[in-house]
């Protein structure tokens, strides 16, 4: 009888084990509806345009984009110069291509590093629950009360003003959302009879859910990941704009929009363009995470 019980809740343990087969089936079955989404697939294009121009930044800059010509200074678009010059005489395409690399690697890095301690944090709350859910949550909570620009900018002022200094500031303003986000879908599985079927059959807690329930709430945490990105560029423009992000000469966009400042009327396309860059990146990746959701939302997916 003993065994049998065993096998039964060995067989209910693997109802809801995760399963890269089943997430590619359910992507391919999925696929087709994501391409006939005009605007996710839209997002799409606009996400791999960037990828490819921060790939190839090297080969097709044309020009360096740290190298001054003062004689060159304040070009309007040209054969030459496809975006002009600034006003220091660098080329705006290629302080462009050179941008998007430090933005994405930005975005990327800053939400690995909310991911990372952020969803063990939010899983471990959500299935404990009790004082250890109390404790993590109210100083998650403590993070959530600053605003993410302010929190952003608390952190470069104590690590200073740098490219790394600006990936960890932001990451630190992720870690909160993630670890949300992460105890909310936590709490969502640890109620499954899969859960409580691998808990008759001896498996540990921990075991439970770092290799049963976490992996069944990839779907949150990837769309989520896909949006912050967005977000995650946005902040790093804004602190470049102020002055705490990356530092001049490199090339980011919210820095070139602060140098535009002063010509804005004179050459408004030195505002413009870096302006546009970011808009077309923010808004692929919005529209990238909503088509993505629908991809892989089991809820979606049964109807």
């Amino acid at each position: 009888m003993k065994a049998n019980n065993t096998a039964l809740a060995e067989e209910m343990a693997g109802i809801k084990k995760f399963s890269w087969a089943k997430v590619i089936k359910r992507f391919q079955d999925r696929l087709g509806e994501f391409i006939k989404n005009r605007l996710a697939f839209l997002g799409l294009i606009i996400v791999l345009l960037v990828l490819v121009v921060a790939s190839l930044a090297p080969w097709i800059e044309i020009h360096d984009p740290l190298q001054q010509r003062i004689s060159s200074r304040l070009q309007t678009p040209n054969w030459e110069h496809f975006f002009g010059t600034d006003h220091l005489g660098r080329d705006v395409w290629a302080r462009i291509v050179h941008g998007a690399r430090i933005a994405l690697m930005v975005g990327i890095i800053a939400v690995g590093i909310g991911i990372v301690f952020g969803v063990p944090l939010g899983a471990i709350a959500g299935y404990y629950r009790g004082r250890i859910d109390e404790v993590i949550m109210r100083f998650m909570d403590a993070f959530l009360a600053f605003p993410p620009i302010l929190l952003a900018l608390a952190v470069v002022a104590m690590l200073g003003s740098s490219l790394g200094n600006t990936m960890i500031a932001i990451g630190v303003v992720y870690i909160p959302r993630f670890a949300r986000v992460a105890r909310g879908s936590v709490l969502a599985e640890r109620e499954k009879e899969y859960v409580e079927a691998s808990k008759m059959v001896g498996e540990a807690n921990l075991s439970i859910l770092f290799r049963q329930i976490l992996p069944n709430t990839l779907s949150p945490m990837i769309v989520q990941a896909t949006v912050f990105i967005a977000y995650a560029i946005l902040t790093e423009a804004a602190l470049s704009f102020l002055g705490l992000g990356i530092q001049p000469p490199n090339p980011s966009w919210g820095s070139m929009l602060n140098e535009a400042r002063m010509f804005i009327e004179s050459d408004p396309y030195l505002a413009i363009v870096p302006g546009l860059a970011i808009s077309f990146t923010v808004l692929g990746f919005n529209l990238l995470g909503d088509g993505l959701r629908d991809i892989l939302d089991p809820r979606l997916a049964e109807r």
